[in-house]
């Protein structure tokens, strides 16, 4: 079987993408989403060369588009995580902001939060009265504000 390889220089962000065509899906874990340059591996066995002017933050729906026209969906992988619930809403934002504190990716929800598992960071958690459970989901953090404010798409 012979594969083809695309290069691609122009991220299309989820909530401009519409009803396109999809040629194919490239799935990414959280922190292999944050990307410049970089040779991907399609589910087909396809590859795509990433080579976009300046870092990226690439969220679940994305789509990466080949100079050719074929566009390319970014899809979360599924991670092992942590979700913290707290007693109460109170709870969950001294939660969140003990987490922050240590400067972790996390996931927040209404009523939990999600993170990467970390044994240490389940104990503190436990300690502070959360309830945390092993999950495997995709995962979408939320980013700090020294990773710029914009999502760093190119048209």
């Amino acid at each position: 079987m012979t594969y083809k390889t695309y290069r691609s220089i122009t991220v299309v962000p989820a909530e401009e993408a519409g009803d396109t065509a999809i040629h194919d899906t490239i799935t990414l874990a959280h922190d292999a989403r944050h990307i410049r340059r970089k040779l991907l591996h399609l589910e087909n066995g396809d590859m795509l060369m990433l080579d976009l002017p300046q870092t990226v933050m690439l969220k679940e729906s994305d789509l990466l588009m080949a100079e050719s026209g074929e566009h390319f969906r970014v899809a979360a992988a599924v991670e092992p995580l942590y979700e913290a619930r707290g007693k109460n809403a109170l709870h969950l934002l001294e939660l969140a902001w003990h987490l922050g504190n240590r400067h972790l990716a996390v996931e927040i929800f209404p009523d939990r939060i999600t993170l990467l598992r970390d044994h240490v960071i389940r104990t503190m958690l436990e300690g502070l009265e959360a309830v945390v459970r092993d999950i495997e989901a995709p995962f979408q953090p939320l980013h700090g504000a020294y990773h710029g404010h914009s999502h760093g798409h190119h048209h």
